[in-house]
């Protein structure tokens, strides 16, 4: 694997096809004899925007620069480090200043990575009614366990998931599907049991190479780039009560 590569796991997006809508999805969903719902969580299950936006001006203000406004950040947030540094500093992962300062951007965001972070608007009682419905649910993201860890508990989170899958817990990060594919095996569900929910064109490009059927959340941080609506996704849902509408009613 290419050091840039390492850095940057859009650039496996080339080797997986493109998404699909499949209409039936929910009708194929609901016949599995269990089901799973499944999160992405920078911008989905979680807004971290403002501790991952607040490390990023700490570095604007080592070079003397004034602070950006968290709108303008929010929609690189999604990117992690990469995104951050690239809006923040103009410096992209093959510019060779990149290195330090992802390390050192990852320093900082591990000392503060739940100051102002919280749930998605309405995400909180999503997960309550999924918990309530029987339905076990978990995180696959990219952000690697060093972060993940610490932050989901933090929160309280640790004990009421069937699952946590990092970008460091396999050989491949999103929009690889081998994310996808070892949070199916920890739960024991074969990928059509399984729901992915994320707001990031990998999100479903990792989902639909595993099998899950998945769902783009029009609500998140969203991707640089490809719209929304041409990333494939089996559904797309504009705010937490429609997300609750086709997860759960009867």
């Amino acid at each position: 694997m290419s050091q840039n590569l390492a850095y940057n796991p859009d650039l496996q997006a080339n080797n997986w096809p493109r998404a699909q809508p499949r209409p039936d999805w929910q009708a194929r969903w609901r016949a599995q004899s269990r089901q799973a719902v499944l999160f992405d969580l920078d911008g989905t299950l979680l807004d971290t925007s403002a501790d991952l936006g607040a490390v990023a001006n700490s570095l604007r203000a080592d070079f003397g620069l004034e602070p950006l406004s968290l709108d303008v950040l929010r929609p690189f947030t999604s990117q992690g480090a990469r995104g951050m540094i690239f809006r923040g500093l103009d410096v992209s992962d093959t510019d060779p200043r990149y290195p330090a300062l992802r390390e050192t951007f990852l320093s900082r965001y591990q000392e503060h990575l739940c100051v102002h972070t919280q749930f998605m608007p309405g995400l909180e009682d999503l997960v309550s009614n999924i918990e309530a419905a029987g339905l076990p649910w978990g995180i696959v993201t990219n952000k690697f366990s060093r972060f993940t860890t610490p932050l989901v508990a933090a929160l309280g989170l640790t004990p009421r998931m069937a699952v946590c899958v990092s970008g460091d817990t396999t050989a491949h990060a999103k929009p690889h599907p081998a994310p996808l594919l070892h949070a199916c095996s920890q739960i024991d569900l074969p990928p059509e049991a399984v729901v992915y929910v994320g707001d990031d064109r990998r999100d479903i490009q990792s989902g639909f190479n595993a099998g899950c059927f998945t769902v783009a959340v029009n609500f998140g941080f969203g991707s640089v780039g490809e719209p929304l609506h041409q990333w494939g996704a089996d559904a797309i849902v504009e705010d937490a009560q429609a997300l609750t509408t086709i997860l759960l009613a009867t």
